[in-house]
Parts: structure tokens; sequence; C-alpha cells
């Protein structure tokens, strides 16, 4: 991670509505980041006019405009859907952690938040695959498209120990979302409102940093013909509904293995129970 004597502090934007949270999250992050103070989304888009944020911390329950709404219209807005958002809150009901997910946010910390713990998951987003403040590995990523909320759910709960989950339930938002990170394997519904799996596997593939990123295709419909169309199409393997998750899991470290991505002694930072 670059130190703060080679480079400029990162800035970064903290809403809440609650401004106990606000100063001692300040006092707390201001020695590592440029700190900027928002009480409402109004506010929070006045600052946007004068400052480029590296991140944006944002809390869900805010009267008049939640952090479910806020993250939308972020993401909505070309202007800044590629700000990295991390939901702060007190709800760690997994239906909530998800939903936040699902509209764009990067990670989520847990109110009362550990002040390392915090700034190790903000490192992870800000200097993705260099390591956290306190030099620690950071988990491999994995993006995984489906338009099943049942889906995300079950593997966002049975990968989250161990791999840094994304969810994204809109194909149509999967190539803008890649410009802005670079997750370590995909996995990709094959049928889909809009984007079908097929349809996005080539549109993956023609991003200079996505030749070579293992995609793995989810599907119902797993004929001979269909996996020969995937594999040719560019996608590295497939899975069949309803899916083995110790096959899938299989399939993954696999998938990592050939790429060269190791997966052990990864750290934990998102926890859902």
């Amino acid at each position: 991670m670059p130190s703060a004597n080679t480079e400029p502090r990162k800035k970064i934007i903290y809403v809440d509505d609650m401004n106990v949270s606000l100063m001692v999250l300040k006092r707390s992050m201001e020695a590592h980041y440029e700190i900027f103070l928002a009480e409402s989304t109004e506010k929070m888009y006045k600052i946007l006019e004068k400052v480029r944020p590296d991140l944006i911390l944002l809390d869900i329950n805010m009267p008049y405009v939640d952090g479910y709404t806020t993250i939308k219209k972020l993401k909505e807005d070309e202007r800044y859907a590629d700000i990295p958002v991390i939901f702060i809150t007190s709800n760690n009901e997994k239906e909530s952690v998800l939903k936040g997910l699902s509209l764009g946010a990067a990670a989520y910390a847990i109110k009362p938040f550990n002040a390392l713990k915090l700034v190790e998951t903000i490192n992870n987003q800000l200097y993705p695959r260099e390591g956290s403040i306190a030099g620690k590995g950071v988990k491999p990523g994995i993006l995984v498209v489906d338009d099943m909320a049942s889906i995300l759910r079950t593997m966002h709960h049975a990968l989250h120990d161990k791999y840094h989950v994304f969810l994204l339930s809109r194909s149509d938002a999967v190539i803008d979302f890649l410009h802005n990170k670079k997750p370590d394997l995909i996995f990709l519904d094959y049928l889909m409102p809009g984007l079908s799996g097929f349809d996005l596997i080539p549109k993956i593939r023609e991003l200079p940093n996505y030749k070579l990123t293992p995609i793995i295709i989810i599907t119902t419909e797993g004929t001979l013909k269909n996996v020969n169309e995937a594999i040719l199409l560019g996608a590295s393997d497939f899975i069949v509904k309803p899916f083995d998750m110790q096959e899938l899991t299989s399939k993954l470290e696999t998938h990592l293995k050939r790429a060269g991505i190791h997966t052990e002694n990864t750290e934990i930072d998102v926890q859902l129970e």
C-alpha cells in the first residue's frame, strides 16, 4: 500500500445523520485519510460538487433519503458510479447486508466499528490486491451475477468467509462494475432479463483486464449444446442449478489455482452471522 509520504491522503466522505457518529469516525480516521462529513444525502451532493472522493462511507438508516436510495442514485450517475461505497450501519441482518451489496456497496462495516478493522476494509477498496494497513492478505474477489435473490443469498453465505464476494442482480450493470473493480473470478447466470450470460461473455472478454479471468456459467440447461456454446464464447466452466455447493467451491478453487491465485490464510472482512 502506498504510504502517506509518497502520495496525498485519500479523500473520504462519511454520510450519517448522527453527529456523534460523524465525530467519532473523523477522530478515528483522520490520521489515515482526509475526511469530509455530511449529515445528509443533500449535504453529500454539495460536497461532491467541490471534492472528488476516493470512497464514500454511507449510513443506511437516515431520515428523508436512506442509504439504499442514495447508493442507487450514485450508481446510476456516471459521474459517481465508480466511487466505492461502504455501508456503515447498526443493522447486521443478512437481508439488509445482501440488499446493500446487490445495490453496489463494496463492503459493510457494523456499528460500533473497530477502527483498525474499518481501516483494513477501506484499504481493501482503495488499494485492491495490495494488502491491508496491517499487512495481511486481501481475499480473492468473486463476482456473482444472477437475477435470483435466493442464489445471491446462497452464494454469499457460502463464500463470504473465504472470499470477497460482490453481488449483482442486473446483467446490464456488469460491464460498468468491471471497469471499476477487478474480481479474480466471475459466476455468471445464463438466463437473465436483458443481457444473458452468453451475451455478456464476449463483452467481458473484450475488456483488457479480463482476457483470462475465469468465468463460470450458472445454468439450469446443462445440455451439451449449451456447454459447448459457452466454452466457444470464452467461458471457463459451468455448473448446473440446483448446484451442489461442494462442487461449486471445488470448481472455484480449481480455477483460482490455475490463475495463480492462492486462497490460503485470507482474512474475513464482513461477518453476516
